[in-house]
Parts: C-alpha cells; sequence; structure tokens
C-alpha cells in the first residue's frame, strides 16, 4: 500500500505538471470539452426526469379551469395545458391524487349549481328569492343528472313551475325544456329520449311526461312524441319484445335443424304480427229456461172481482106487479118463461165473477268481464333456407356433396311446424326452400409486419432517442476528451524533464509510455524513490496515517 499511495503522489505531480505545460489553445479545448461532456449529462439526467404527463380534465369551462389551476398551484402540482387549452395536463403519477384533492374541494362544478346553492341561504331571505334559488338548484341537479348519460356532453334544464292556487280552474301544470349537447358523432335513440323525459317528469310534482320537451345543440325537437311512443303507436319496448319474440323463433328453429344439416347449411327468419292493444269485454247474457219445472218463483200475484150483491127484485113494472103471484113452476132453463131473463123465484139472480192470476218466474242472467292479454301472436310468418349441397366427408376423408331427399324435405318441414307451433286457423304461414349455399371465403387480413406495429416504431423512436445520446456522449468522451487528456499524457514523454517535489528538488528523469507499469515496474521505482528521497517516503507515511487517525 505504500508503493501504490507513492506512485499515485507521484502521478499527482506529473499531472499538475503537464498541466502547468499546457498552451491556452489546449487549456481551452480540454475545459470545453468537460463542459460538453458535463452539459451533457445534465441534460440526460433532465430528460429522464421529465414527467410523464397525463390528461387531468378536458373541455372545461373558463370559470372551472381557472379554480383548478389555482387549486394545483397551491398543491405545487406541476400542470400544462393541451389539444390549444382544452385539456389540463399533470404528471402521470399524480393524476388520481390530483383528483380526489379537486372533488373533495367540489371541483370542477362543471357550470351547474346543484343543491350546494341552498347551503348559503342569506338570513332573511324573502320567499320569492327562495323560491328562485329552489328552482335554480333543482335545475342544475338535473342537469348534472342528464350529463351523466355517455353522450351527452352538456345540458341545460329550464323548468316552468307555475304558482299555486286555491281555484281549480285556474291552477296551471309544471312544464321542462332540456338543451342537449352531445358527443361528436354520438346520437340518442328513443329509449334514450324517452328516459331523459321521464327522468325530468318524475323529479318535478305534478311534472307530466307530455310537458317535457327535449332538443339537441342543433336544434332538432328530440321529444316528438312525448309519451315516449313511436308515430305508428309502438314504443321502444313494444318494438324490443317484437325483436325478442322473432329472435327466440330463429333460435328454436335453427337449433332443432343444425344437428341435422350443419352449423353454416340453414337459415330462417321470422316475421311476428303481435297483437298490443288492450281489449276488455263485458258481457250479460239472458237465457230462457231450461226446465220450467225446476223455476223459481220471482213474484205471484192473483185478483177475484164479483159484479152484483145475490137478491134482487125482479119483473116488469106495471099492472103484472099488482096481480098476486101464480103458481111456482121451475123451467128447465132459468129465465126462460120470464121476459128479460131474470129469474122471478124468491126474486134473486147470479153475479158476474172474474179472476186474475200473475206469477212470473226467474230469468238465467249471465255477466261476463273479459280482459284481453297484451302482446298475443296474432300471426306468424316464418321463412327457412336449407343448403341443398351439403358436404359430406366419407371414411376415406373425401368431402362430397349430399342433395337432401325428399323424405328428408318433408321431416325438415314438420319439425319447423312443430317448433314454430304452426296454426292454420291463426293464419301462419311458413316456407321452407331448399338452395345451393354460395360459399364465401373469409377474408384474410394481413397482418401487420412487426416493423409497422405502433408499438414497435414507437419502441424503435425511444431506441433512437437513446442511441443518439449514446453517440454524442460517446464523441464527446473518444474523440475530444481523450485525445486532450493523451496530448497531456504524452507531452512529458516527448520533452523529457524532471519531476519537483514539494520543496522545488530534483527527484528523477524519467520517459512516460502510454503502456501501465508491472507490478514489479511499480515496487522497484518505489525502492528507489525511497532510497534516493527517504523525506518523500516519510512525508507520504506521514500524511496517510494522519488521514487514517
Amino acid at each position: 500500500m505504500v508503493w501504490f499511495a507513492i506512485i499515485m503522489a507521484e502521478q499527482k505531480n506529473i499531472a499538475l505538471s503537464q498541466l502547468n505545460q499546457l498552451n491556452l489553445q489546449q487549456m481551452f479545448v480540454l475545459l470545453g470539452g468537460m463542459a460538453a461532456l458535463f452539459a451533457l449529462v445534465f441534460g440526460v439526467w433532465m430528460w429522464g426526469q421529465t414527467p410523464d404527463y397525463r390528461v387531468l380534465y378536458s373541455n372545461l369551462s373558463d370559470r372551472d379551469g381557472g379554480a383548478i389551476i389555482e387549486s394545483l398551484q397551491q398543491m405545487n402540482i406541476p400542470y400544462k395545458f393541451a389539444e390549444g387549452g382544452g385539456a389540463l395536463l399533470v404528471a402521470s403519477g399524480q393524476v388520481h391524487e390530483a383528483r380526489l384533492k379537486l372533488a373533495s374541494q367540489g371541483l370542477p362544478k362543471g357550470g351547474n349549481v346543484g343543491f350546494e346553492l341552498m347551503e348559503n341561504q342569506k338570513f332573511g331571505i324573502t320567499q320569492f328569492a327562495e323560491q328562485v334559488n329552489y328552482q335554480r338548484a333543482l335545475e342544475g341537479e338535473l342537469a348534472r343528472s342528464v350529463q351523466s348519460i355517455g353522450a351527452v356532453a352538456a345540458a341545460r334544464v329550464h323548468l316552468a313551475i307555475p304558482k299555486p292556487s286555491v281555484f281549480v280552474k285556474e291552477q296551471q301544470k309544471p312544464s321542462a325544456s332540456v338543451v342537449l349537447s352531445l358527443q361528436g358523432g354520438r346520437m340518442l335513440d328513443a329509449a334514450q329520449v324517452s328516459a331523459i323525459v321521464h327522468l325530468i317528469s318524475s323529479s318535478v310534482p305534478e311534472l307530466s311526461a307530455k310537458n317535457v320537451a327535449v332538443v339537441d345543440q342543433s336544434g332538432t325537437l328530440l321529444s316528438a312524441s312525448h309519451d315516449g311512443t313511436s308515430s305508428d303507436g309502438l314504443d321502444a319496448n313494444q318494438l324490443k319484445y317484437v325483436q325478442q319474440i322473432e329472435q327466440s323463433y330463429i333460435s328454436r328453429i335453427e337449433a332443432l335443424l343444425m344437428p341435422m344439416l350443419g352449423a353454416n347449411n340453414v337459415r330462417a327468419q321470422v316475421t311476428a304480427n303481435i297483437d298490443f292493444s288492450r281489449i276488455e269485454q263485458t258481457a250479460e247474457i239472458y237465457k230462457p229456461n231450461q226446465n220450467p219445472a225446476d223455476s223459481v218463483i220471482r213474484s205471484q200475484q192473483s185478483s177475484e172481482a164479483m159484479n152484483g150483491t145475490g137478491l134482487s127484485a125482479g119483473g116488469i113494472p106495471g099492472a103484472l106487479t099488482n096481480q098476486p103471484p101464480v103458481p111456482a113452476t121451475a123451467p128447465i132453463v132459468a129465465g126462460a118463461g120470464v121476459p128479460g131473463g131474470a129469474a122471478t123465484a124468491g126474486n134473486t139472480s147470479l153475479s158476474n165473477l172474474q179472476k186474475d192470476s200473475t206469477v212470473n218466474y226467474e230469468v238465467d242472467r249471465t255477466i261476463r268481464h273479459t280482459v284481453l292479454p297484451v302482446g298475443s301472436i296474432k300471426r306468424l310468418s316464418v321463412a327457412v333456407v336449407v343448403n341443398g349441397n351439403r358436404k359430406v366427408v366419407d371414411a376415406d376423408g373425401k368431402s362430397s356433396d349430399k342433395p337432401l331427399s325428399d323424405a328428408e324435405k318433408e321431416q325438415i318441414n314438420n319439425l319447423v311446424k312443430d317448433a314454430m307451433g304452426f296454426d292454420q286457423s291463426r293464419g301462419d304461414s311458413l316456407n321452407v326452400q331448399v338452395a345451393a349455399f354460395t360459399e364465401h371465403k373469409e377474408a384474410v387480413v394481413e397482418k401487420l409486419p412487426i416493423w409497422k406495429q405502433p408499438d414497435t416504431i414507437e419502441l424503435a423512436k425511444n431506441l433512437l432517442k437513446y442511441l443518439v445520446i449514446a453517440a454524442v456522449i460517446f464523441f464527446v468522451v473518444f474523440r475530444i476528451i481523450k485525445p486532450a487528456l493523451n496530448t497531456l499524457l504524452t507531452l512529458p514523454s516527448s520533452t523529457g524533464g524532471f519531476v519537483a517535489n514539494q520543496g522545488g528538488e530534483a527527484i528523477s528523469e524519467a520517459t512516460h509510455t502510454p503502456s501501465a507499469p508491472s507490478y514489479d515496474q511499480s515496487l522497484q521505482t518505489a525502492r528507489q524513490i525511497a532510497q534516493q528521497e527517504p523525506k518523500i517516503v516519510a512525508s507520504v507515511v506521514k500524511e496517510w496515517v494522519n488521514s487514517n487517525g
């Protein structure tokens, strides 16, 4: 270790001597190379420390953007803008943390004021102002709910809530208007528009779906039918139900025929005529009594009438009535011998007797209330196409076409009828055709070579960047700095000279070569220095002992 310290001290003295022997141009070259190397290393380090920025929020309003930037500055989170100021970027490792911290502050607000407006009510506010704030808060909350739909970029809700009145005739129903700004290239279907209409109508008391209008950013009225139905009277749920019925029959038919014909040898289509009408019937039927003996008497009424008292004077007034009566005789016919037909025996006569009887029987009565089901199938039309040239593989592995026989065709026709529930009285129709299918070869998608794939291109760009940096470092080190150092090291060898010690005395004259000395040579050199200049050895040892304590 002693000889190594001596050699290092010698090399140090040699380097200092060489630096003193450099001219001004060589000194500038050396310093320029060192500065370039330092700048390059520092630039690579700074480039490696540059964070990868990701989108924090996009499409922010000016008000929300200013509030978010102020909060990021307070949290010491670096940020920058992209896409012409339409997106706010932060470091990828701080995206989620920044979003959570901003959400705790209620940012971004989205430009709509919700029920948080009610939290800052001033003392002594008027009832009118309180009602206006409530309506604004309700509109903001509804707008936020509508904006949660994926196709909606922004929404505004306007509510027209009339004042309540104690007079029934003067009461007015509330109404609502919704303005939507849709995402680029996105559209709302009828079911989504109906959902928005019912969302608004269900959130405001006494607001009917018919009083909700939905308009997009181009001025198109989306809620043309406020009740959610289409122009032909079918709403989205009914159309979906029809599609489900048709698809159910298609799947049933194809699943039944595929084991017989193969997966690609049968195609089926079904058209279902569904009755969505709501019918309620009430019938009251009267029928005659089947057996009168078993009939139930509802009411019975009888009456009897008689004219006369039974005893009355008879005869013809006049002279005959003053004569004594003749001997009594009994005529064969009552009243035959007396004019006028009146009986004179005992001065008696019979009265007129009239009897009436009314009997009312119960009549059979049937009241029937029938509610017909909604969505019943009125008619089915089924079309089935079967591949007539099926590929059959024999025992030798050769494939050949096998046409369908008449028995197989009849079997397929019967199976399809059973699968669809064929009802001739309902008007169902079935059409089974056998035809040769055209083989469609799937388009072969050419796979991109590995050097054309986006990931490979991105990796190549990064590697090229690192290679350029490595090439610059290599050029600076091996073309600028190393030649300058070699020049410094070769100067003493070309001129020769003595190495001065700390006291300024000459030690020895040596010729330096680029090759490194061996162990034996170094040891021999250390021994010679120790014999010639013991003061240097003592100084080195002393410094070495002091440095190690």
